[in-house]
Order: C-alpha cells, then structure tokens, then sequence
C-alpha cells in the first residue's frame, strides 16, 4: 500500500480543493444568465412594445424610427431573479449634435427600467476637427465629454433622410446595462429629447434613432 507523507497529503489536499473551487466556479458561469426574451424584428414581431412600428434600414427590419418620442416593452412572469440583463442595438441616424448649446442641442437618448434611469447620455454624429467638434457624453452619462461617436462598433451606416445617400450619418451601439431587479414583471421604456429647428414634417427622420435588437436576461 502506498502512503503519502504529510507534506505530499497536504499538497494533494489542497490540489483536490482548488480542482473542486474551479469547477464550481465554472459551473456557475455557465447557469448565472438565463436569456428571457430577444427580437431582431426580422419576423415583424411587436407583441408588447407600445408605440412599436416597424422599417427597413440597410437592407434589415428595424424597430423605428423615433423621435422625441418613447417605446416601451412590458415582460411579465418573470423567474425569481436579482439583477436583468439588457442589451440594446441602438442606431442614431443623421445629424446628433452631443452636448450641443440650446440652439442645436443637447441630443440625449435614454433608457430605463422599472423607473431605474440605466443610461442617460448624448450621442454625437458630427464630424471632430480641431476647429470644430461636437462632442458627446457616451459611454459616460450626460455632464461628460467624449469625442464623438465614441463607443460604436459601426460608424459608416448610410444616414435615413438629409443624408440617406451618404455614407457615415448612422452610428451603430452595443449597449449592455445589469441593473438590479427582482419581480415577476419588467418594463423597459427608450426614448430620446433632442433639440431641432426644422419643420415639423421633417423632425421624426433627422437626429431620430431605431432599435435592431433588444434582448433580456435574468442574472442570478
């Protein structure tokens, strides 16, 4: 029979704990996020979106376009839960001007969930040069200044109206927020308050703003 010494029954001991650590560790990531609901509104899908319409941008269908205006998405029989998960694909189309004065902005967008702001920031699709440059807040919270567009995974989407046939006037974000949460129901509302001086048929497409994909998970 082979018998360990004690300083090789230790080592193995503590071989076998960190082994036992690692895999639990592992296993937890593995059930921590459970994904409750998602669209890509590929298959027209707006069942409990409130003020849902639906359009095509770049070849996809999108949720939008808005402005100064809300949506709001109400998720219910929810699983026992601390904290949701939510990811939006945000696209900002043309002329966003950031932490602009009052005469051109600021150009806020939002989201919140349960009353709970989760993001409050102003997006810029304006050039940046030495001489000129309208700068944003994302990924910081209004108050803040980044250079804009800072963030975006895609900057050289077509605009939708002044700037259709050019390329560089969407930008697109991943936005990702855990937000603290229990209850068996959830309401998302997005929207935006941006500043414009045009007439009024033409403000729902300039500095308006469209949803790709929204997707929900509960985190345990």
């Amino acid at each position: 029979m082979f018998i360990l010494d004690a300083k090789s029954l230790l080592k193995f001991i503590a071989l076998t704990l960190v082994g036992a650590i690692l895999h639990a560790c592992q296993q937890d990531e593995g059930l921590g996020e459970v994904l409750i609901y998602e669209n890509d509104f590929s298959q027209e899908n707006l069942k409990n979106i409130r003020n849902g319409r639906l359009r095509e941008f770049n070849d996809k269908m999108v949720l939008g376009n808005y402005n100064n205006e809300e949506i709001m998405l109400t998720l219910n029989d929810l699983p026992a839960h601390k904290s949701l998960k939510v990811d939006i694909e945000l696209l900002l189309h043309d002329s966003w001007d950031g932490n602009a004065d009052i005469i051109s902005g600021p150009d806020i967008w939002y989201f919140n969930l349960d009353n709970q702001t989760a993001l409050h920031a102003t997006f810029s699709n304006q050039p940046c040069v030495s001489t000129y440059c309208l700068s944003q807040s994302y990924p910081e919270a209004y108050g803040r200044h980044t250079d804009p567009r800072t963030g975006a995974d895609e900057v050289e989407l077509p605009g939708l109206c002044k700037y259709a046939d050019s390329l560089g006037w969407t930008s697109r974000y991943s936005i990702s927020k855990i937000i603290r949460h229990k209850g068996g129901s959830a309401i998302l509302v997005c929207g935006d308050q941006t500043v414009q001086n045009y007439l009024e048929t033409s403000q729902r497409c300039d500095e308006s703003w469209s949803i790709s994909r929204i997707s929900i998970s509960i985190v345990e």
